[in-house]
């Protein structure tokens, strides 16, 4: 504890100049008595360091003395370590640079450290995309990352889910983001004030792989002072606000409620749980959940089988036992 203390100390020195020692004891939670004995440990250690008393006083490095601690411990360089993900760096087109970044991480830091790091590969792997899908493939996601850092306006042909599906726009890219294994560009309509794909002048959200055709243009654009993490937050947001727009009341047998966890979104699950009555002498329950759409949700009960009933909506029930009977017909 004392020496991770310490190595804070003087990283603090070393990037501030003159630190008083109540300066210290505030950053390092600690008492003002405690950062003298720390002050007179390092001084004993031969760091070149000295105290000036007085109201201009307090504790500063020799001029031009630099560390060469980077003041790390065990668990920050294994974070580090696990933050670089090989798969995303070599899509964006960073992957040689990632690797060197890596290599150069390693011969800076401690042995100790070195060692543990690198055991880091041995013992994790980190799998961004889910089970079902290994992520998006794209051949313009490299060049789009390209634009985004030298702020180049992009013209692009996209497809899109409503009609008229193949659009074109101008646009400019203010960054890119990964989500589950797939790549989204934010961008807004080129030229300042100039309305957006639907009339409005906001960042919108493109799916890369739906990208049919782009062109990198000579123009450069002015990033406005645009927080991308804000955007996506909202974002995400506003598209779980709008996912759920109707209920379905159902059954489900226990079979099925083992299941749901693996087959059905986490805000199914929570309102099973929330609305879920006392199990029947059968062991079934009855529950009300949040659908999108009546298509969404018969393909999504019908992962569960014969394991869920679904009572309503009528019309609901009705596709189902429709694609039910049509089941049996062919199967039949």
């Amino acid at each position: 504890m004392r020496a991770s203390r310490l190595l804070s100390a003087l990283l603090l020195l070393s990037a501030r100049g003159r630190l008083t020692a109540r300066q210290l004891a505030d950053e390092l939670e600690v008492s003002v008595r405690t950062v003298y004995r720390d002050m007179a440990a390092l001084h004993a250690a031969g760091i070149p360091l000295y105290g000036d008393a007085g109201p201009a006083g307090g504790y500063q490095l020799l001029a031009g003395y630099r560390t060469r601690l980077t003041g790390l411990t065990a668990g920050e360089a294994e974070a580090l370590f696990l933050t670089g993900l090989p798969g995303p760096a070599a899509e964006l087109g960073l992957g040689a640079v990632a690797a060197a970044a890596q290599l150069k991480l390693q011969a800076a830091l401690p042995a100790e450290l070195r060692r543990r790091a690198a055991g880091l590969f041995e013992r994790f792997h980190l799998d961004a995309p889910g089970w079902y899908s290994d992520g998006d493939r794209s051949a313009f996601l490299a060049p789009v990352a390209a634009a985004v850092w030298e702020q180049r306006v992009l013209r692009i042909r996209y497809r899109r889910w409503r009609a008229p599906t193949d659009v074109e726009r101008t646009i400019e890219p203010y960054g890119i983001v990964l989500k589950a294994g797939r790549w989204y560009l934010v961008a807004a309509a080129a030229r300042a004030g100039a309305a957006g794909p639907d009339g409005d002048e906001a960042a919108r959200t493109y799916r890369v792989n739906q990208i049919l055709d782009l062109t990198v243009l000579d123009e450069r654009f002015e990033r406005p002072d645009f927080d991308l993490a804000g955007y996506w937050a909202g974002h995400v947001a506003r598209f779980r606000a709008g996912l759920y727009r109707d209920e379905a009341v159902i059954r489900l047998s226990p079979a099925g409620r083992r299941r749901l966890t693996e087959l059905m979104s986490a805000d199914v699950c929570a309102a099973v749980t929330r609305t879920g009555g006392p199990p029947d002498p059968d062991g079934w329950i009855t529950a009300t959940v949040p659908i999108e759409s009546r298509i969404h949700a018969e393909t999504e009960f019908l992962k569960l089988g014969a394991e869920v009933e679904v009572l309503g909506p009528a019309d609901l029930r009705d596709r189902l036992a429709a694609t039910a009977r049509a089941l049996a017909a062919r199967y039949g």
